[in-house]
């Protein structure tokens, strides 16, 4: 189980102080340690000025002190070069403090710390008397007070580091509250937005640092998730709409051929238009099947060669009749040049921008389909004779179920052609663009081939 992010701030934070603060009373400890010890070296290198001068033999360096040596608090013997002893305290009589073999052999002094059995450890300082080979003066004192400084220190930074610990962790748990609290009012405001109130959005702090930026690009993921919910309801709304119509004729028509006394050629009047009723669902299911497989990005494509001239004589085949009834003419220009792509879907690509061209063409008026190939690409662009594009309806041409102000009336196709057109371009790799000329709307459908 992971703690809160504020638990786990506050244990960091109070880890990082405590690795400070040991750190910092190590160097403390050492510290008043050594300065404990100098102290007393200083104290020792005074003792054996006094005994030195009292032979008359030259002091050691940086000695004048020439008080004299309480047997009480130290103590201090006079040893031959075999180590022997010529004088001593009445403490240290018996044994001498140091070997033949650790006697100094220059006129340096030296240090040594030595433990003592059932007592204290001592500070030992020895030092020739003379500038050559000649008696050692030793002196020494009890670390005692030393040790018990030293304990007392330790004593009071034990007691003293776990209270600044507990100070330290409350002001991390503090610190850390005040700075995950516009996190906990952005999580609180996130939790209340939801499908019956999409509009709402997350509390942005006036602080200009990450929190804000986070802020700001979580209302903007908010936004954008609103549109495309948006457009999903209308997109559902639209679909609906435009399936209840031929089911709704449908069933008109099938009723009225179940109804008694209708002769054969009714029935068969009314199974005509049953089965054009039947042609247009099953159209507009497939165009719906590939608008929904298109915003899953599953929009299945089968390249396979295919030749230009047979692509086109089959799409402008499928609208001929409308064409003709419409008193258009379809006028073609393109090479029969074999492209890599999938017949079936740019057919039914191009099958709707026919179908458009012909509905805003006026009669004996003509409707161009031109192809460009070349540099890996194939333009398909088909212009008409129309009024063009509204302009407020030109930036979104290709969304799903829109309709300029002439189809308002929802006779003249469901508004899914340009989107079918887009979505086949962008499964081919390519793209689709609409935009107006003197001469009417031009359409260009883009392939990478």
């Amino acid at each position: 189980m992971r703690l809160p992010l504020r638990l786990r701030l506050t244990l960091m934070f109070t880890i990082a102080m405590a690795i400070v603060l040991v750190g910092f009373g190590v160097i403390v400890y050492v510290r008043v340690n050594n300065d404990l010890l100098d102290s007393v070296d200083a104290g020792l290198r005074s003792r054996a000025q006094v005994i030195v001068d009292a032979a008359g033999i030259a002091p050691p360096e940086g000695s004048t002190d020439r008080s004299l040596i309480d047997p009480d608090e130290a103590f201090a013997q006079v040893l031959d070069t075999k180590g022997r002893i010529i004088e001593a305290s009445s403490a240290v009589a018996d044994t001498p403090l140091l070997s033949a073999g650790e006697l100094p052999g220059g006129s340096e002094p030296i240090f040594l710390t030595r433990s003592v059995p059932d007592d204290d450890p001592v500070r030992l300082m020895a030092v020739s008397a003379l500038a050559g080979p000649g008696p050692v003066v030793v002196v020494g004192a009890t670390l005692g007070d030393v040790i018990e400084a030293v304990q007392q220190l330790l004593l009071v930074m034990a007691t003293i580091g776990p209270l600044c610990l507990m100070a330290v962790a409350a002001a991390g748990w503090l610190l850390a509250g005040a700075a995950l609290r516009p996190v906990e009012r952005m999580r609180r405001e996130a939790a209340a937005v939801s499908a019956s109130e999409p509009g709402r959005r997350l509390p942005v702090p006036d602080t200009g640092d990450e929190l804000a930026r986070l802020a700001t690009t979580l209302n903007s993921m908010l936004d954008r998730l609103q549109a495309a919910l948006e457009r999903e309801h209308r997109f559902v709304d639209d679909a609906s709409h435009e399936l209840r119509t031929p089911l709704a004729t449908l069933r008109a028509e099938i009723d009225l051929a179940l109804s008694k006394g209708r002769d054969a050629s009714e029935l068969e009047a009314a199974l005509r238009s049953a089965h054009e009723d039947v042609e247009r669902l099953q159209r507009l299911t497939d165009d719906l099947l590939l608008l929904a497989r298109t915003r899953a990005g599953q929009v299945p494509v089968r390249r396979t060669p295919t030749r230009l001239g047979d692509l086109l004589t089959d799409s402008v085949r499928t609208v001929a009749a409308q064409a003709e009834a419409d008193g258009v003419r379809i006028v073609v220009e393109a090479n029969d040049a074999t492209l890599l792509l999938d017949p079936d879907r740019i057919d039914q690509a191009l099958r709707n921008l026919l179908e458009n061209a012909l509905r805003h063409t006026p009669r004996g008026q003509t409707v161009r389909l031109r192809v460009e190939t070349g540099d890996g690409v194939a333009r398909f662009i088909v212009t008409d004779g129309g009024p063009g594009f509204d302009v407020d309806v030109l930036p979104r041409a290709f969304e799903p179920f829109l309709r300029g102000d002439t189809d308002l009336d929802g006779s003249h196709g469901a508004g899914l052609g340009l989107a079918i057109v887009r979505a086949v371009a962008e499964a081919h790799g390519g793209t689709a663009t609409a935009e107006n000329t003197p001469d009417g709307a031009r359409v260009t459908l883009q392939l990478a081939v």
